[in-house]
């Protein structure tokens, strides 16, 4: 048994490419630490880490999303690297190879790209959107030329990860990401299209609060004099 455990070790070595590690694990199971790209929240992790620990031949399967590595240790008679991968892109996530690691650092700048669009857009939107004092007749329609890149460009991951999650019918933190984003969009815009928030004078301040309110205490019936 020991002799045999040293054969499986000894046959436990990453082929080029292969897109993982592999060691020998002490008690005669083969340990494999695998890339994974896709992963956006814990959820993402946890998803990943129950499909693998379902497969045969899979003794533990642990994902750590901080490291984005899936490490799994299972019976190489039974099962293989390659039953990992597959499963891991049923799951709407994958597994680069070697070769792959610049295009990762490629995707990372152009992240990068995306965050800074998003923020260089959205401060003066916050701005022109929050401070009376800053609109001015039409401003709304400046607030859809700065809001539309950054929801549909710089968010473009985050909705691209919902469809992908929404056809292996789940849901993670991507989904709550793209749903609220593209529904205030789309409430904005049938606001500003069709119910006249894009009409000259209109304002987003304290002062338009304030007005309801006023509006709404002076329809209340006088209160009756006590006798």
């Amino acid at each position: 048994m020991a002799g045999q455990g040293a054969e499986r070790g000894a046959g436990a070595r990453a082929e080029p490419g292969d897109g993982g590690t592999l060691v020998a694990a002490p008690d005669a199971l083969v340990r494999i630490d695998l890339p994974v790209e896709g992963m956006t929240c814990a959820s993402c992790a946890a998803r990943i880490e129950r499909g693998l620990g379902r497969l045969d031949g899979v003794e533990e399967a642990r994902v750590n999303f901080a490291t984005a590595t899936a490490t799994v240790r299972y019976d190489a008679g039974t099962t293989a690297p390659e039953a990992f991968r597959t499963r891991i892109a049923d799951l709407g996530y994958s597994v680069p190879d070697a070769a792959k690691q610049d295009e990762a650092s490629a995707e990372m700048r152009r992240l990068r790209g995306r965050l800074a669009l998003a923020i260089a857009l959205s401060v003066p939107l916050m701005a022109v959107s929050m401070v009376p004092a800053l609109q001015f007749d039409g401003w709304p329609w400046l607030g859809l030329v700065l809001a539309t890149p950054v929801i549909w460009w710089s968010g473009w991951p985050f909705h691209r990860a919902a469809l992908a999650n929404l056809r292996h019918g789940a849901t993670t933190m991507d989904t709550l990401v793209s749903l609220g984003t593209v529904s205030s969009y789309v409430w904005s815009l049938v606001a500003l299209l069709f119910l006249g928030a894009g009409e000259s004078g209109m304002d987003m301040g304290a002062s338009s609060g304030a007005g309801a309110t006023r509006r709404r205490s002076t329809s209340r019936p006088a209160p009756r004099s006590s006798r």
